[in-house]
């Protein structure tokens, strides 16, 4: 009898590979749709966007294939080299030749067409150091001194992003830090004297960047300058608006005609919304929310305090970034450049989420998970 209650625990989720799987075709749909005129006008071929895609997501179903075979538990074994990965290609965008510059920010690495967002690697080098030392003595997350090594590790990882510039990324790695020391048990007084300072460093950046100043007045205010740094979040609400309760109908998008700027991006989510309307938008959410679901539930099932951390690590991530996506494009938070999780446009960010969607899958292939 345990033998057969053993072999239906190491089943793993396949209900969430299904549904990682599943949003990634969604994503390649509203891709084609999103940018289907803007490729043709600017590379002459409507589906060269959809074609980077298709390789980034059959990459990152071989990677995914991967690691949902490879015992997480061997990560441990990994976790300098990712690391080390992780600040030498943090530092590499700034070297001439090998960073690549787009819209005044050096953010890839890349060597002719290829090119790698070394942001992607950190956030998962991030995940894998915090589960790593936390599992080694747990209780050392109830004293100050005893996270600072994760502290200073995702302090340094959110110097070199912020540095890009990239402050979307460096918030969302800076909640990402908190959200796993919470989880892995550190005290609130503790949480309170980081959040404070970090709050008071957020408006520091801004202030530091007449740009970043000039968003946020943008976002109280769009309608002030039209034309200027209000424009991409007007156009986003004009098309969330002309969606409606039913939508326009996939493919009839009028805001990707050059009207909705990086509508295959960062900003899909709008297009989405003018296709399928509210009620689309309600079942699309569904799907992504059921990912973060499983993955939470995989995370409490975990055996061990590694698993527990580095599942609630991948999950908080993709749960950030998708939130984040979400009040962007609907006006509720400033604007800021930050892909929507194995929806928008992006061959660094679709392999690396289907990869740790992969260990998530061996996480609950090892743990308890029932259905």
């Amino acid at each position: 009898m345990q033998k057969l209650r053993n072999k239906k625990n190491c089943t793993g989720d396949y209900l969430l590979l299904i549904s990682v799987v599943l949003l990634a075709v969604i994503g390649t749909i509203f891709i084609y749709s999103a940018s289907n005129y803007s490729a043709k006008k600017t590379y002459n071929d409507a589906f060269y966007f959809v074609k980077k895609q298709v390789v980034g997501i059959l990459l990152g179903i071989v990677a995914m294939i991967l690691t949902a075979n490879f015992d997480y538990n061997k990560l441990k074994k990994f976790t300098f080299l990712i690391s080390a990965l992780s600040f030498i290609t943090l530092i590499l965008v700034f070297v001439p030749g090998i960073g690549v510059e787009n819209y005044g920010a050096k953010r890839w690495i890349g060597v002719g067409s290829i090119t790698l967002q070394p942001s992607e690697i950190s956030k998962f080098a991030l995940i894998l150091f915090c589960a790593t030392f936390v599992s080694k003595n747990p209780e050392k997350t109830k004293t100050f001194l005893g996270i600072l090594p994760v502290l200073v590790f995702g302090g340094a990882t959110c110097l070199l992003i912020i540095l890009e510039p990239n402050m979307s990324i460096t918030v969302c790695v800076a909640l990402l830090m908190m959200t796993m020391l919470f989880c892995a048990g550190m005290k609130i007084k503790h949480f309170i004297y980081l959040i404070i300072p970090a709050i008071f460093a957020g408006v520091l950046l801004i202030l530091a960047e007449p740009y970043r100043l000039d968003r946020l007045m943008a976002f109280l205010n769009p309608w002030s300058n039209p034309k200027g740094e209000g424009y991409q979040l007007l156009q986003s609400l004009y098309a969330l608006g002309s969606g409606g309760w039913f939508g326009v109908g996939l493919f009839n998008s009028r805001q990707k005609y050059a009207f909705l700027p990086f509508a295959e991006s960062d900003f899909i989510l709008s297009v989405i919304g003018e296709e399928i309307g509210f009620i689309g938008l309600i079942f699309f959410f569904s799907l992504l929310f059921f990912i973060i679901y499983r993955g939470l539930k995989i995370a409490s099932k975990s055996k061990n305090v590694f698993g527990f951390i580095l599942s609630v690590g991948i999950t908080m991530i993709f749960g950030i970034q998708t939130i984040v996506n979400a009040l962007v494009v609907t006006g509720s938070i400033p604007p800021t450049g930050l892909p929507l999780p194995l929806v928008s446009s992006g061959n660094t960010s679709i392999i690396i989420f289907m990869a740790e969607m992969g260990i998530l899958f061996n996480v609950s292939k090892q743990g308890s998970l029932t259905f």
